[in-house]
């Protein structure tokens, strides 16, 4: 069958972008490799996160804040369309501070974020008494903790469903289970091998994770990323008490919490160990001493999509016309910037301004 774009992989990043492109009319296959890939969506915490992004990258700053500016209609959209409530919040975000060096570290990372966004980025410092009116339960092993509201969060598996159920309703062939063996550049397209199968496309996107390295070959593009991988805590269920998502501990809508922010160079490897859980339900106690008694139900981990520099690539093949190369690790926060400038990218519009700045020649100097 024949499409207009083809876009290999349907985690968040690519169901975005399928979904902007459906929106305009396009005709899409989305191919999944499915559960037996290395799956960063199943992983993510689920924050949509604008402090300390950038700090270190003026055009990282301004894309995130536009990205999370985009959010409140496209969450709006999306539940309107499908009836699914992703859960989604903005009441501002927290990132705890434990020493007076964190504190100095993380004071100054936020004032870069402000300066390479041109100001637009909001934050306050809070020193513990400020902080224990905001929190309560937050115990004295804290110090302050540095608050932006620019920050929310959402449920990120909610999320993956209700791009997936809207695409039902566009014009998106969700194909699962295949796993792309080859693409072949041709006049005019694109012909990709799938387990027996092939298909045709005007344009294809990579938005594959780690396999995005192999498949970019094929492609003449050079999409450097590496695994990094992440373990999470969930908890029964509890009485609300956390206003604010932070980014070691989230309370969700249901009232489990998540415990997460762990970072392994671990390969491949998306089990879980003892250890990492143990330093995380530690910490965890540490800030909230109230959370000793309580059971964790599950545990997990995933990997995340790195570049060597930890922010997204976007690229343009220039061996082979029409077709892109997507990596990012924050698949919830961009999720709405992909949905519409990235997607229009894609389906042959004019780039948004900040996309050439997210080219991996960035990497050759």
């Amino acid at each position: 069958m024949d499409y207009d774009i083809a876009v290999i992989g349907g985690g968040l990043v690519g169901s975005s972008i399928a979904y902007g492109l459906s929106k305009k009319g396009h005709g899409v296959a989305l191919l999944d490799e499915g559960d037996r890939a290395f799956r960063a969506s199943r992983g993510n915490f689920g924050l949509i996160w604008v402090q300390g992004k950038g700090w270190d990258f003026p055009a990282y700053a301004k894309w995130t804040d536009e990205a999370a500016g985009l959010w409140p209609a496209f969450d709006a959209e999306l539940q309107e369309s499908t009836g699914v409530d992703l859960g989604y919040t903005r009441p501002g975000g927290m990132e705890f501070c434990f020493d007076e060096r964190g504190w100095n570290d993380l004071n100054d990372c936020m004032a870069r974020v402000r300066t390479n966004s041109d100001g637009a980025f909001e934050y306050e410092m809070l020193e513990h008494a400020e902080l224990r009116k905001r929190i309560p339960e937050v115990s004295s092993a804290v110090i302050g903790a540095s608050y932006s509201p620019r920050d929310g969060h959402v449920n990120p598996l909610y999320l993956l469903r209700a791009l997936h159920q809207r695409l039902d309703a566009g014009r998106v062939d969700y194909l699962p289970n295949r796993h792309v063996d080859s693409i072949e550049c041709l006049h005019g397209g694109f012909e990709l091998r799938t387990n027996d199968e092939r298909l045709a496309a005007g344009r294809v996107v990579l938005c594959a994770g780690i396999d995005n390295v192999r498949l970019g070959k094929l492609l003449g593009l050079n999409i450097p990323v590496r695994p990094n991988r992440g373990q999470l805590l969930i908890t029964e269920r509890v009485q609300h008490f956390l206003n604010y998502p932070t980014l070691q501990v989230r309370q969700t809508r249901e009232g489990s919490l998540q415990i997460g922010d762990s970072q392994e160079d671990a390969g491949r490897d998306d089990g879980t160990t003892t250890e990492v859980m143990n330093r995380l339900a530690s910490r965890a106690v540490s800030i909230f001493p109230m959370l000793k008694t309580v059971h964790v139900v599950r545990a997990w981990a995933a990997l995340r999509v790195m570049t060597p520099d930890g922010k997204p690539v976007y690229q343009q093949s220039s061996h082979c016309q029409g077709a892109f190369g997507i990596a990012c690790h924050s698949g919830v926060t961009l999720a709405a910037i992909h949905a519409g400038p990235v997607a229009d990218w894609v389906a042959g519009g004019n780039p948004h301004p900040l996309i050439a700045r997210f080219h991996p020649d960035r990497f050759d100097v």
